[in-house]
């Protein structure tokens, strides 16, 4: 994660990149009310409100207060008020009780923004290199709130009766249905995965190492709506004989009977999004869906789901920035499902991987060491990134990760079988 700004071009480089950050940010909040950017709609998701005052925090507590020289906090309450989950930094508050945080005000988040951003962008040309390495991660860190801020944004309006939208837009034109999933086969064979060392990853993402590939194929594309459709049909959730027991007992406890966001309406399936409730696309991935769901999915389908490094194998061939992600603000959502490998954007793809560390793991010093580490239980790894990741995020080896019945994220299912 080492970047050495050994020269004024690598400063303003840096500078710039962070500056477009927080500029996205504030961007996608734009439509929202002071009264939108409050309101907690589960415990799962944060006000965007405190989204965006949590990555300044960061950038206020583990560069400008650890490393600038008389350095005045902006706020002394704001650390137990945006403090995520780092217990180093001592108390804070619940996170199932961001959402009563009325003030400060949108516009007090706003202007201590600013003054984050201002004071980091004239101490960067004399950071020391550990500190230079914090905003970098620190942009990277953004960035995962920049997903999580339209996630959310998005689960909160849906609570809402009236279904508003954040970006209205004109109706898409129907595309015609892929054609069958072809399959690319993997060799049985030891092969590396995890982070090469070259540019930045997060510490989850390696040591990189030696693992064995069993004969086996992965779909060429994710699964669609219309094939999740042709599920729910044919009793998809009410036959257990698909389902773990753990998944089971979850759908029969929540009553599921279709992803996170999807409504029969005079007997057509309809979902919400960032741009209203509309009609689903039959041609586009299905997304909304748990761990719980993509595994009944693919006993179902005769498949199985991939192991994380028969993923990272297939996609490490194709280029991390290209398919449909995050460039700026505006409706978000899956683009119809390509007849062609893609492995990079659409939606996040459910690995049948725990999230554990990898051999010869360690977690960094200090208080960044609990980004990732202390999380490695109990979670499911997903690979790929989704409509919502901000472009230039990803790589072939980023591990997301999530816990089995979680499904708010853009989430989707790829198949894979073994030969």
């Amino acid at each position: 994660m080492r970047t050495k700004l050994n020269s004024r071009s690598n400063s303003d480089a840096l500078a710039a990149r962070f500056a477009a950050v927080r500029g996205l940010s504030e961007a996608l909040v734009a439509p929202l009310s002071d009264a939108d950017a409050t309101v907690q709609s589960m415990d799962d998701a944060s006000p965007a409100k405190w989204h965006l005052a949590h990555s300044s925090w960061f950038f206020e507590t583990f560069v400008l207060r650890d490393f600038v020289r008389g350095y005045t906090l902006h706020d002394e309450r704001f650390p137990f008020l945006f403090n995520s989950y780092y217990e180093a930094e001592g108390r804070r508050h619940s996170r199932a009780r961001r959402g009563m945080v009325t003030r400060p005000s949108l516009a007090e988040v706003f202007a201590y923004r600013a003054h984050v951003d201002a004071a980091l962008l004239a101490a960067l040309p004399a950071l020391p290199p550990a500190a230079i390495d914090l905003v970098t991660l620190g942009c990277h860190h953004e960035e995962q709130h920049q997903e999580l801020l339209i996630t959310d944004m998005l689960h909160l309006m849906s609570e809402n009766p009236i279904e508003p939208a954040i970006w209205p837009r004109a109706p898409k034109v129907p595309v015609a249905m892929p054609g069958p999933i072809g399959w690319i086969e993997g060799a049985g064979e030891v092969t590396e995965i995890g982070h090469d060392g070259r540019g930045f990853a997060f510490d989850c993402e390696g040591p990189r190492h030696a693992t064995l590939l069993s004969p086996h194929a992965l779909a060429d594309r994710t699964v669609t709506n219309g094939e999740w459709a042709a599920f729910i049909a044919e009793g998809g959730y009410t036959e257990p004989r698909h389902w773990l027991s753990d998944g089971w007992a979850w759908v029969k406890a929540q009553g599921i009977v279709a992803p996170l966001y999807w409504e029969l309406r005079d007997g057509a399936w309809t979902r919400f999004g960032l741009d209203g409730r509309r009609p689903i696309d039959p041609a586009a991935p299905v997304t909304h869906v748990s761990f719980y769901e993509a595994d009944a999915y693919a006993s179902w389908a005769g498949a199985r789901l991939p192991t994380e490094a028969e993923w990272e194998a297939a996609a490490s061939a194709y280029d991390p920035a290209g398919g449909n992600q995050l460039d700026t603000a505006g409706a978000v959502e899956p683009r119809p499902a390509s007849e062609g490998p893609a492995f990079f954007g659409d939606v996040w793809e459910w690995t049948g991987s725990a999230y554990r560390p990898y051999p010869r793991f360690r977690a960094a010093e200090g208080a960044v060491g609990e980004y990732n580490g202390k999380f490695m239980s109990g979670q499911f790894v997903l690979r790929g990134g989704s409509c919502a990741t901000p472009r230039g995020h990803l790589r072939a080896s980023y591990r997301n990760f999530f816990y089995p019945h979680q499904r708010w994220q853009f989430t989707g299912v790829r198949l894979a079988k073994d030969l």
